[in-house]
């Protein structure tokens, strides 16, 4: 099993409300435009996972979970690698429901967005001072 784990923190204007992604951001400011991002401050974006995990991430189609945690509340989305993912970006890492990638796609064809996410979590997201983490495994 290769895993990495990114610590990321709540804003204000979190949404959660796009059908197709779930991002997190290095950013610290998020505007209402941004209803596909569930946290700000991240401590990793793409460029900055684990080696191990990069290369498995680049992999044709390995089964991929990643784990929202948030206090004691967790959310689970399954996914996709890709041999098309370059994972190149320096502020972001981005869920995607479909096909399509960019430097910052991490997994594609996932089986949640962030409008699937429990509310329970994105209230406890729009406090700043809230954290929380992702954990993207590859067994």
């Amino acid at each position: 099993m290769t895993q990495d784990e990114i610590v990321f923190y709540g804003h204000p204007n979190v949404l959660c409300t796009h059908q197709k992604t779930i991002e997190i951001t290095k950013m610290s400011s998020l505007s209402r435009k941004g209803d596909c991002i569930l946290g700000v401050r991240a401590n990793k974006a793409c460029k900055d996972l684990c080696p191990s995990l990069r290369v498995l991430l680049q992999k044709p189609n390995s089964f991929v979970n990643i784990e929202i945690q948030v206090n004691d509340l967790r959310f689970t989305i399954n996914g996709r690698s890709s041999d098309g993912l370059s994972l190149l970006s320096d502020n972001d890492i981005v869920i995607r429901r479909s096909t399509y990638t960019c430097p910052r796609t991490v997994t594609i064809l996932s089986d949640n967005a962030c409008s699937d996410i429990p509310r329970e979590i994105v209230e406890l997201l729009k406090d700043p001072e809230r954290q929380g983490i992702m954990r993207i495994t590859i067994e």
